[in-house]
């Protein structure tokens, strides 16, 4: 009975284990068809005549052979191979399905028209994303004045945030590439579209493109244009070959040129752009003093030495480290240059000099109105004194930022400071200073040393309010001849600076005024900017005097005129005559706002122009950011350079590294022709084109550019 039971089980067992098998093998084999776990494979016994079949699971052999016969063996095989041909049918209907419609990918026939744009139908792939945001905005006013139903209102608040690429296909001829992204950096990388059709070899149009398109021309003349959105055309009759173009052009075209191995990059810009809110004046003495202390250069007049200074500016970056709470004066320090109407009366008319004791204000804040230390009674108590305006006369500024030395740059000798950053209209900025003047010390406002508790207020002088008006008394304080080069390190060698102005005869740029005590003396002397050679000894040589840290910063590529006011009131002075001085003067720049000012045709006829050499000698700063790609051709000497052979191009930061050394060795000058996408929206660039070349035989080719190119301002 034990045998018999032993046997049972092994049977059972074996049965079970065949059953998992078969359903393992059944299932691979449905799935993805790979080799069966149940074999039955036929061996021929030759002795015998005789087939063996034997089945194998997993490589061992299983189950008893079976023998056949050649004739059993011929229907076994048949009724296999019948099985195995079903099971394949079988398969290839349930695995064969229709296809589904797809959004992001939509295959459609366009049947008969394949003979135009060739097989392949039409063919529209979408990738991306896009999300929208909706809301419901609810306003309740309280305010007997509005009507009921006006003090309730609703509004819809939309959101969307959309990049979304889409490519189409027409057949293998015709091509649609776009993209729009909400989020893009800059408005011309938003939207990108290409229409583009290919003929054939034998066909007229040979190419047909409408969006963002391009056109070289393949001469040095004339290059064309990279950047444009319109419609280009390729077309060849025979042995002709044109290439049209109608666009708006997106770009603006430059030229930088490397001279002996360094850049040269050339500027020019107009009078009326100075460097606006950022390099003040700490006082009017020195602002009065100015045009005197920087006539001798290279010695300076001054007799002053700065040696203390806390710059104190409106807390926008929620840096709370050092904070303290400011009251800052417009009149504080000053001796003759006190706001009328004001109750503050100069103590001296001799020793003009900036000091807290220069007038009345000072003491009688300290003596008189204790509360305006606390900086919740300042504006109560401010209005109960007689002429004090807020935003005007002073301003309070809560929890100020105390500026670190890196931020601004401070002339100890001439009295005022330059600014990292371009202060916002709205923000206020306030300084207190300690200088010597003929062995005596002065002192401006307060230190924050000077008062312990740090909840109370600091007097400090204030250089510009948020009015920024020029009806302020702190106006002429903010210097206004200083131009940006918008340039690092920049070389005294190969530096030129020459003035222009308008001429109303020539409708030319011209460097003197032709009429008057000053006529052909060039404006670069006239202003004071050509006293001095090369050896910055006096005698006037034609170029601009190079004096660093006066007439120039070179690290940051500022230039300081010696005087305050040198298209105003400096160059009335030169003329000698009223009458023709109101001809030419540009006072305007200085009493008003550089907005009005600009807008003054007839006096803003002045430009500065010149050139300057970078440091490096093999990166060439082309001036601009976000290039289009393509646009950057490099020549050396009149051969054009290959790029990532010769040179490399960063589009992004607008630069290019010369990596062929034997151009640098060599000092050949090197010419930059690029596109820049800077001015883009500020102006509207029209440009029609025709490029045709014609084939008299292999080695003789005939051809010629038509260029037209229309600009127009926005306004």
């Amino acid at each position: 009975m034990l045998i018999n039971r032993h046997r049972i089980l092994r049977l059972l067992t074996t049965l079970i284990l065949l059953h998992i098998w078969g359903s393992v093998a059944l299932y691979a084999q449905h799935a993805s068809h790979p080799m069966p776990i149940i074999e039955e494979k036929a061996e021929y016994d030759a002795l015998t005549n005789r087939y063996i079949i034997r089945t194998y699971i997993g490589g061992q052999e299983m189950e008893v052979p079976i023998i056949l016969t050649p004739t059993e063996y011929l229907d076994w095989s048949l009724k296999r191979s019948m099985n195995e041909y079903f099971r394949q049918r079988n398969d290839s209907i349930f695995t064969t399905k229709k296809d589904k419609f797809d959004f992001t990918d939509m295959k459609f026939n366009i049947g008969p028209a394949e003979k135009i744009f060739g097989p392949g139908g039409v063919q529209i792939k979408t990738q991306g994303s896009a999300e929208i945001s909706m809301g419901m905005a609810y306003t309740y006013v309280q305010n007997p004045t509005l009507p009921e139903s006006m003090r309730k209102t609703w509004a819809f608040d939309f959101d969307e945030k959309i990049n979304i690429n889409v490519n189409g296909k027409v057949g293998t001829k015709v091509n649609l590439d776009m993209n729009y992204n909400t989020d893009a950096t800059f408005d011309f990388d938003s939207k990108k579209m290409k229409l583009k059709y290919e003929g054939e070899e034998d066909e007229i149009i040979k190419l047909l493109e409408a969006g963002n398109v391009s056109m070289s021309t393949g001469n040095s003349l004339i290059r064309g244009a990279t950047s444009l959105f319109g419609v280009r055309a390729d077309l060849q009759f025979g042995k002709l070959k044109l290439q049209t173009l109608i666009s708006q052009q997106e770009s603006e075209s430059k030229t930088v040129t490397s001279k002996g191995g360094a850049q040269t990059i050339p500027f020019d810009f107009s009078a009326a752009d100075y460097d606006e809110n950022r390099h003040f004046f700490l006082a009017h003495y020195y602002r009065d003093t100015y045009d005197v202390n920087m006539s001798q250069l290279p010695n300076v007049l001054s007799g002053v030495t700065i040696g203390r200074i806390e710059v104190w500016i409106t807390n926008k970056r929620g840096n709370y480290e050092n904070p303290r709470n400011i009251l800052a004066f417009s009149d504080l320090g000053e001796s003759k240059n006190i706001t009328s109407g004001t109750p503050w009366v100069s103590n001296s008319f001799t020793n003009l000099v900036p000091r807290n004791a220069a007038n009345t204000l000072y003491q009688t804040m300290v003596n008189d109105y204790p509360m305006a230390r606390d900086i919740s009674a300042v504006n109560s108590l401010m209005q109960s004194i007689p002429g004090m305006e807020g935003g005007m006369d002073y301003e309070k500024i809560e929890s100020a930022r105390l500026l670190t030395s890196s931020e601004y740059e401070l002339n100890t000798s001439l009295g005022y400071i330059s600014l990292k950053q371009t202060l916002q209209p709205d923000e206020v900025l306030a300084v207190a200073f300690e200088y010597t003047y003929k062995g005596q010390r002065y002192q401006v406002g307060e230190f924050a040393s000077d008062i312990k508790e740090t909840n109370n207020n600091l007097f400090v002088k204030l250089l510009k309010n948020t009015s920024n008006s020029p009806t302020t008394n702190v106006w002429p304080l903010m210097m206004k001849n200083v131009y940006s080069l918008n340039a690092y390190q920049v070389q005294r060698e190969k530096f030129t600076l020459n003035i222009t102005m308008l001429s109303d005869s020539t409708a030319s740029y011209i460097r003197y005024i032709p009429e008057g005590k000053i006529a052909r003396i060039p404006l670069l002397k006239v202003m004071g900017l050509d006293r001095l050679n090369s050896q910055n000894q006096l005698g006037s040589n034609g170029f601009f005097d190079f004096v660093e840290g006066y007439t120039i910063t070179a690290q940051n590529g500022r230039v300081f005129f010696p005087v305050v006011e040198p298209f105003g009131s400096h160059l009335r002075e030169a003329i000698g005559n009223n009458a023709l001085a109101d001809k030419y003067c540009f006072q305007e720049l200085y009493d008003s706002t550089l907005t009005v000012a600009k807008q003054m045709a007839e006096k803003n006829r002045y430009k500065l122009e010149g050139e300057y050499r970078a440091s490096s000698a093999n990166e060439i700063r082309l001036g601009a950011m976000n290039i289009p790609r393509g646009s950057v051709h490099v020549t050396a000497g009149g051969i054009t350079l290959v790029e990532n052979s010769d040179y490399t191009v960063d589009y992004t930061m607008g630069t290019v590294t010369i990596i062929n050394q034997s151009i640098i060795d060599a000092g050949t000058s090197i010419s930059v022709n690029l596109e820049s996408n800077t001015v883009y929206s500020m102006q509207r660039k029209t440009m029609m084109g025709l490029n045709f070349t014609y084939d008299f035989s292999p080695d003789f080719q005939f051809g010629g550019t038509l260029m037209h190119l229309r600009e127009r301002p926005m306004t």
